[in-house]
């Protein structure tokens, strides 16, 4: 048996956030061959699909933040507290988690005089990162053989910091860029 601990929670949201960017990737899928084949009735669905996903992705990653934000306090009892079972070793959700992109992100754009390719980007980071991505990062998702776990991490994670401010949100497709923001957060990280 293992105790009820705010960790358990935390790695149940990334369960659920590697799931939802999974169907997110499929739907895009679906698209890109709907537009391919000119069934855009079945591209425009699929795009539909992929924005009612990525909105539920955007509400989990508040329930995130809002999680992170209380504080488990424990009692004590004088009967022992309920425990949750021990479903074993879980499969998934083990992967480097999204956050801990920032840095190496963030790190790579300023270097790059701050704005770069995506591709320019996410190969120093993998460089950056090369000690901290775990085996299960290296693995494809299922939804696409050619994509590795980590490099649809570091994506998500550029979406977040675009929202958050720290990557300009207005860059071309295909180009990342940092903000003062994300100068300013790197300046207070170090």
């Amino acid at each position: 048996m293992i105790k009820n601990s705010p960790t358990n929670v935390e790695a149940a949201f990334e369960i659920l956030l590697e799931e939802i960017e999974a169907e997110v990737d499929f739907a895009n899928g679906v698209g890109a061959k709907g537009f391919e084949a000119r069934d855009y009735e079945r591209a425009r669905e699929a795009l539909e699909q992929a924005a009612t996903l990525t909105a539920f992705r955007e509400k989990v990653t508040g329930l995130i933040k809002e999680w992170k934000g209380l504080e488990v306090k424990q009692a004590k009892y004088e009967t022992p507290r309920a425990t949750r079972r021990d479903l074993g070793r879980l499969g998934r959700g083990l992967r480097t988690r999204e956050e801990a992109f920032f840095g190496p992100i963030l790190a790579a754009t300023s270097e790059m005089g701050g704005r770069a390719k995506m591709s320019d980007v996410l190969a120093a980071v993998e460089k950056k990162m090369k000690g901290l991505l775990k085996k299960v990062d290296y693995e494809p998702l299922a939804s696409d053989q050619d994509m590795p776990r980590w490099r649809n991490t570091a994506q998500w994670a550029r979406n977040t910091m675009a929202k958050e401010g720290l990557l300009k949100a207005d860059s071309p497709r295909g180009i990342w860029e940092i903000s003062e923001a994300g100068r300013q957060w790197i300046g207070q990280q170090k």
